[in-house]
């Protein structure tokens, strides 16, 4: 039962969101449990000269962590801002997300002083002869610095180690309009969002001499690179983890069938992924995949790394069990009682998505610093990773630790 407050009143409501119960805010275990997946793969993937970015799943198909940590976002938002809009009404939702948006633009200009003054930090105590500006190529930063913070300002200059946040703001800013066309039609509302990715295909519109049409946002103004993760093209994934934690569109059943069809799409995948090229040598893998850029373009979000993601999506759903319940682990073997902690841990992590993000971006450039100087051996990256992911379990606690405010409990005698 949709629950609509006196401020809803001047939106149709011939499209009601049937997931809007007070139970529908309770933390689904599979959304925390494969964003905390998303975020160690995220670290891996971040830290320079790291072996262990050669096996993470985007060298076994089109997608990568970051359609997971896009697609368990949308779930997530559903939940935070979904029932805002419910409970409070438009205006009020809309101030909800607006509120988020404003924590996560300055959660990326911080994340960016930081990075940038650490790298600077490492340049002027002259430790290394790697200039580590360069590493993420903010040499015009440093040297027309005025300009630049305009840009970072106003989301103009966006590099690409820092590009993920800002498309994740714009989609948000998305976010009351799909509400509102939600409350129209919601066949209405998933044309909306296909025209949208559409018209952020640029390989598509230019092969129809419409590349003028291209939705995007410029990444520096003395160039023509454009932001990295184009929102328009990524919206359509956030959108359907929203969909589908608000019910407008159903969960699929588990079958053996669909799962078989699942299973499929993903094998066909590996022959023409990057593993297929480098360990098979799939010549022919590398020239249809130059050939055929633009549907898995991971910028634009190509179709084809859409149809991938929803097949391993769906693949981890009926891993995860209805309602999640394989990931209630039982017993006294010491083996469950392990597999229980990894999930129990990983969830932790998932649950504090945003914080262990910036502190995971941060942390790479640390790990990848640490490496120049001690070598990159087996030994000395796998334990960097371990290192690394034990820092992100001690952070996820400590910001869970400050969240619950335990100072404004009862004092301890």
């Amino acid at each position: 039962m949709t629950m609509v407050s006196v401020t809803d009143a001047g939106l149709p409501q011939t499209a009601r969101a049937p997931v809007s119960t007070p139970g529908a805010r309770v933390r689904d275990p599979r959304l925390d449990f494969y964003r905390g997946i998303a975020m160690f793969i995220i670290l891996f993937a971040h830290t320079p000269g790291n072996f262990f970015t050669s096996w993470i799943p985007a060298r076994w198909g089109f997608s990568d962590a970051t359609e997971m940590f896009v697609f368990c976002s949308g779930m997530a938002s559903a939940i935070a801002f979904g029932g805002s809009f419910d409970r409070f009404g438009w205006a009020m939702g809309t101030a909800r997300v607006g509120y988020r948006v404003w924590q996560v633009y300055w959660a990326h200009i911080g994340m960016f002083v930081i990075i940038a003054t650490m790298l600077a930090g490492i340049d002027l105590a002259q430790v290394s002869d790697t200039v580590y500006i360069g590493t993420l190529n903010l040499w015009r930063f440093f040297s027309d610095p005025g300009p630049q913070l305009v840009g970072l300002l106003t989301l103009t200059y966006v590099p690409n180690y820092f590009d993920i946040l800002p498309m994740y703001m714009v989609i948000l800013i998305m976010l009351p309009l799909v509400m509102a066309l939600a409350r129209i039609n919601l066949w209405l509302l998933a044309a909306a969002s296909v025209t949208v990715w559409v018209f952020a295909q640029n390989a598509l519109l230019e092969a129809f001499g419409l590349g003028h049409l291209h939705l995007s946002f410029p990444a520096e103004p003395w160039s023509e690179r454009q932001w990295f993760f184009n929102p328009f093209g990524w919206q359509l994934l956030f959108f359907s983890g929203f969909a589908f934690m608000r019910g407008w569109i159903p969960a699929p059943p588990l079958s053996r069938w669909l799962i078989t069809l699942a299973v499929v799409i993903v094998l066909a995948n590996v022959p023409l992924s990057n593993i297929g090229v480098r360990e098979f040598g799939f010549d022919w893998a590398r020239d249809w995949r130059i050939g055929n850029r633009g549907w898995i373009n991971k910028s634009d979000f190509g179709i084809l790394r859409y149809v991938q993601f929803l097949a391993l999506a769906y693949l981890g759903y009926a891993v995860a069990g209805d309602g999640g319940r394989n990931l209630i682990v039982t017993g006294t073997h010491a083996l469950a009682r392990i597999w229980a902690t990894i999930i129990r841990l990983t969830t932790k992590v998932g649950q504090q998505s945003l914080a262990v993000f910036l502190f995971s971006m941060v942390l790479a450039r640390i790990i990848g610093f640490s490496l120049d100087q001690v070598g990159r051996d087996t030994l000395t990256v796998t334990l960097a990773n371990l290192i690394g992911i034990g820092l992100l379990i001690c952070v996820a606690h400590a910001v869970a630790w400050f969240k619950g405010q335990p100072w404004r409990g009862r004092p301890a005698r």
